[in-house]
């Protein structure tokens, strides 16, 4: 009986501290198309999650949340990612360049291609 107890203990003390560390890394591919803004329906964009993480970006650089005062925060590990369009969509009155998740992602994801000179900048690259 002792054992079983101790044996439990150990387990669920190994479990607590591995569990947090196996995050879900998400999709490997996702479909991206804006759905709030009904005005702005193009073609679905193709976005290669996977891709990105095996590149070796940190979730960081494209994912974040937002404060109680309504501001952008940084992203922190464990933290649940929203779909863009709760924040970036017309009726939040964010500046242009990230008013909507069509802004927002032409804004970040074309502009992190073109800085780095690698990926997809030409619409047909992504849309599909």
């Amino acid at each position: 009986m002792k054992k079983t107890i101790v044996s439990a203990a150990a387990l669920a003390v190994l479990f607590g501290f591995t569990m947090p560390v196996m995050a879900d890394n998400g999709p490997a591919d996702m479909t991206l198309q804006a759905t709030v803004d009904a005005a702005a329906k193009p073609k679905p964009a193709v976005f290669p999650h996977k891709k990105h993480q095996d590149a070796g970006l940190k979730c960081g650089e494209c994912h974040h949340g937002k404060g109680a005062d309504g501001k952008k925060t940084d992203y922190t590990d464990g933290m649940k990612i929203e779909k863009c369009e709760s924040c970036h969509n017309k009726a939040a009155g964010l500046p242009k360049e990230v008013a909507t998740f069509k802004d927002a992602a032409h804004t970040n994801c074309k502009g992190c291609h073109q800085k780095g000179g690698k990926g997809p900048t030409k619409c047909g690259d992504c849309h599909k």
